[in-house]
């Protein structure tokens, strides 16, 4: 292998100290690219870039190369390649977990970009801290980590791919809301649920909570990236105001009078936080009309429905 080139399976080699040593992973290896590049990860390969909010504005935890490694010396996240048996997102996780000592439970996934080669491709997964965590050097392949403000990042030697990809990954650390019309989603399909309202009503709560999991196309949002996972505001009304929050990442709002001024309400409580963006499941034009004063926009309800 040309030592412009190191391999990053190198970590699990015997003369590194033993707390420092990577086993190799099936997805170790190069692939000659297409596009005349060869780029680590027979299955692809995934970053994991968390972000938070402080007082003095936003940080992300960046990774300080060690300086055998690919563009050693550059600051990037955490990242490798994937098994060929998990996702994107496992793999992201994983890595960090490896390269970072992640604590799993302190973040939560918010959205992923996509880079595509032809034969190959990169997955930045974007993650929000949602309790306290210090990354730390647990592998061979970092100098130090360290949370960096966002508005310092372009002062730091930039991994080549990651400067290049970080105007895009700029917009993207926020975290989503799908407030979702109740009614007007369970009513945009004619399968009986007027027969059992509430009943309708659970089982759309119950597909939104998979949602969370999944995600939603970026393209279907108008957002960069190619997923996000969002939170839902599911606001009821009628026979459905029964409803409960048995569903995690989905909060019930029961609206006390009309549903469209209660989405209204919930809209604009939600749009006084910068790092939420904000859309509503509806096809009521009218109330697309007014959650758009708060900078909401309105997505279809077959986005949402089961």
């Amino acid at each position: 292998m040309s030592p412009a080139v190191p391999d990053p399976a190198r970590a699990g080699r015997a003369d590194l100290p033993p707390d420092l040593r990577r086993r190799r992973l099936p997805g170790d290896g190069w692939v000659q690219c297409g596009c005349g590049q060869k780029h680590w990860g027979l299955y692809g390969a995934a970053g994991l870039l968390v972000w938070r909010r402080t007082d003095g504005g936003r940080q992300m935890v960046l990774q300080h190369r060690a300086d055998w490694t690919h563009h050693g010396g550059t600051w990037g996240i955490p990242g490798g390649a994937l098994t060929g048996t998990e996702s994107a997102v496992a793999g992201g996780l994983r890595e960090a977990v490896e390269e970072a000592g992640l604590v799993t439970s302190a973040v939560r996934v918010r959205a992923d970009r996509v880079l595509t080669h032809p034969d190959w491709s990169y997955t930045t997964v974007v993650a929000e801290a949602v309790a306290a965590w210090q990354p730390s050097v647990t592998d061979a392949e970092s100098h130090e980590l360290a949370w960096i403000d966002l508005a310092a990042v372009d002062r730091y030697p930039l991994l080549p791919a990651f400067a290049a990809a970080l105007p895009e990954l700029r917009t993207m650390l926020r975290r989503l809301v799908v407030v979702v019309d109740a009614a007007n989603v369970v009513g945009s399909r004619p399968d009986g649920w007027w027969q059992d309202r509430h009943g309708a009503t659970v089982r759309l709560r119950d597909h939104l909570a998979g949602l969370v999991g999944s995600g939603l196309a970026a393209e279907d949002l108008d957002l960069p990236g190619a997923t996000w996972c969002p939170e839902f505001v599911l606001v009821t009304e009628g026979r459905a105001r029964t409803v409960e929050a048995a569903a995690p990442g989905v909060r019930v709002v029961a609206a006390e009078g009309a549903g469209d001024d209660a989405i209204v309400a919930v809209v604009a409580g939600l749009a006084a936080d910068p790092d939420i963006v904000l859309r509503v499941a509806t096809a009521d034009r009218e109330l697309g009309s007014r959650v758009a004063v708060s900078g909401a926009r309105t997505i279809s309800p077959r986005l949402v429905r089961h």
